[in-house]
């Protein structure tokens, strides 16, 4: 039962990882601002899988440990986590010896870019959900 956890967590995270992906190709077109030198593709897909394999983790044990409110109590953390992981890119502040091409541009719109991606993972990982667990399965 733990390995399907996991590989929801896993397949959640490479997913999340694709999504930031394309999002940062998109952005970079339509906003024409390039965040390579800032923030690597290989950061995007480490930090999804990380969170949603610890997700998973969590919403294992919590409906293991608190039966029928472990889910409404993970549910619950998980979205107050992925809000507060937010404070990271509002609070940012790129240091001033970077010198990089039009680093006016890329303050201005690195925080919504980066706030956004920040949502990812969950959005996928409860998107992927019922494809592994039903409603009335039980840890």
């Amino acid at each position: 039962m733990f390995k399907r956890h996991l590989f929801h967590g896993l397949l959640s995270g490479i997913l999340s990882g694709v999504a930031c992906s394309v999002f940062m190709m998109v952005y970079k077109e339509v906003v024409f601002v390039d965040f390579s030198p800032v923030v690597k593709y290989y950061q995007f897909f480490a930090a999804s899988i990380f969170g949603c394999v610890v997700a998973s983790s969590g919403y294992f044990f919590a409906r293991k440990l608190l039966k029928n409110t472990g889910e409404i109590i993970f549910n619950l953390l998980f979205t107050l986590l992925s809000f507060a992981s937010i404070i990271g890119p509002i609070m940012f502040s790129f240091p001033p010896e970077l010198e990089v091409e039009g680093i006016d541009e890329i303050t201005m719109y690195f925080q919504p870019f980066m706030i956004t991606l920040h949502f990812f993972p969950a959005l996928i990982w409860y998107t992927l959900k019922p494809f592994f667990f039903s409603k009335h399965e039980t840890a």
